[in-house]
């Protein structure tokens, strides 16, 4: 999937989480550019996957002298990007 199809496919998810990927995407592609990348419009998605990542830990007070730990858990977002051979 070339990275432009990838960037309208993400458009119109609903998802949160699909604005987070739209970034990274036209980070790496804009990345790609700056490395000299010619031709652009032809980069391919080779690999995307999420990571866990870091985990923020807090304790609550419950009651009756307890305790409820709090995790807001973070990812991390690998965008792998092909760019094609020049002939």
């Amino acid at each position: 999937m070339t990275v432009e199809n990838g960037l309208n496919a993400l458009k119109y998810q609903p998802n949160r989480g699909a604005r987070f990927i739209e970034k990274v995407l036209k980070s790496a592609a804009a990345n790609a550019e700056d490395r000299g990348a010619r031709n652009v419009d032809q980069l391919t998605i080779s690999d995307a996957r999420a990571d866990g990542g870091p985990m923020f830990k807090r304790i609550r007070p419950q009651a009756r002298g307890m305790a409820f730990t709090i995790r807001r858990r973070f990812a991390h977002i690998h965008i792998g990007i092909d760019v094609p051979e020049v002939a």
